[in-house]
């Protein structure tokens, strides 16, 4: 159930060996470290090919029967929902499936991995183990739904949101499915003051942009993975949760002054629509804006 594209335009059907168009998709949302694409297909077998992306295959629907094909190695799988396939990239694959099959995939680019691999282990070339007997991962299936919500939720805006799941799966991957069997070692450090003030500033000043991880990691002049650590370490939040913390407290503001309306404020601030505004509004204050205002 893998599609072969190095650049992933779901929107264009002659990219994908599939007959239908994706329910949901990150094509447009900006994504760099990892793409998702929800389907949901009628029986159909995909020719051999190969993907130059890692791809992660989840069942989101009922049980399947897979028949598959990996670099000459076939094997038939009764798929399970949540059942988790794992297919490295650049290897000659071949899909075929008997029922109407609903499943969600994940997309990592081979270079996040090989980054992670040379910063937590000194390796640049990792080596990833195929999984073709539909295995049980709750940490993916989370950060698959987590993805998958956030980009029906917050869409274009959830950049950053997508850059921090992409290192947490890039992690947990390279940890249980590659042939690398050193554990990581954790420092217990924080970002310096310095540090923290320059990135909280940028922040402030960039709240109606979709900002990236590497884009605040640079500032810090960290990786993307060691910063995210650090900044949570530092302020007891991840990046992206500040960050829309951030756009909620200017909303507040703004909100006060009564001199926009609410759709205005949240565009000022960064949000894709009063809707979007709301949501995050209400999560993290407890009520609506128009509520906020009537108090």
């Amino acid at each position: 159930m893998t599609a072969s594209s190095r650049f992933i335009d779901f929107t264009q059907e002659d990219q994908l060996s599939l007959p239908c168009l994706p329910l949901v998709s990150s094509c447009r949302a900006g994504w760099n470290r990892i793409q998702l694409a929800l389907y949901r297909q009628p029986p159909y077998c995909i020719p051999e090919h190969y993907s130059p992306h890692h791809v992660i295959c989840i069942n989101a629907g009922t049980p399947v029967t897979l028949q598959q094909t990996v670099d000459g190695k076939s094997k038939t799988i009764d798929s399970i929902p949540g059942g988790v396939g794992i297919y490295p990239a650049n290897r000659w694959q071949t899909f075929y499936w008997h029922q109407e099959a609903e499943f969600l995939q994940l997309y990592l680019e081979p270079m996040l991995l090989n980054q992670l691999g040379t910063e937590l282990y000194d390796k640049d070339q990792i080596e990833l183990i195929p999984q073709l007997t539909s295995c049980i991962d709750p940490l993916i299936y989370q950060i698959a739904i987590a993805l998958k919500t956030t980009l029906e939720t917050d869409g274009v805006g959830s950049k950053l949101y997508s850059d921090l799941m992409a290192n947490a799966l890039a992690v947990h991957i390279l940890c249980r499915y590659s042939t690398n069997k050193s554990s990581i070692q954790h420092d217990s450090g924080r970002l310096s003051d310095q540090q923290l003030d320059r990135v909280i500033n940028y922040i402030d000043e960039h709240l109606d942009q979709n900002l990236s991880l590497a884009e605040l990691a640079a500032l810090a002049r960290l990786s993307s993975y060691h910063f995210a650590r650090l900044f949570k370490r530092s302020t007891g939040i991840a990046p992206h949760q500040y960050h829309i913390r951030r756009r909620v407290e200017r909303a507040k503001r703004l909100l006060l002054a009564r001199e926009l309306s609410i759709a205005e404020v949240a565009q000022v601030v960064g949000f894709a629509s009063q809707g979007h505004l709301n949501y995050h509004f209400k999560r993290v204050v407890g009520i609506a804006p128009k509520a906020f205002l009537r108090q």
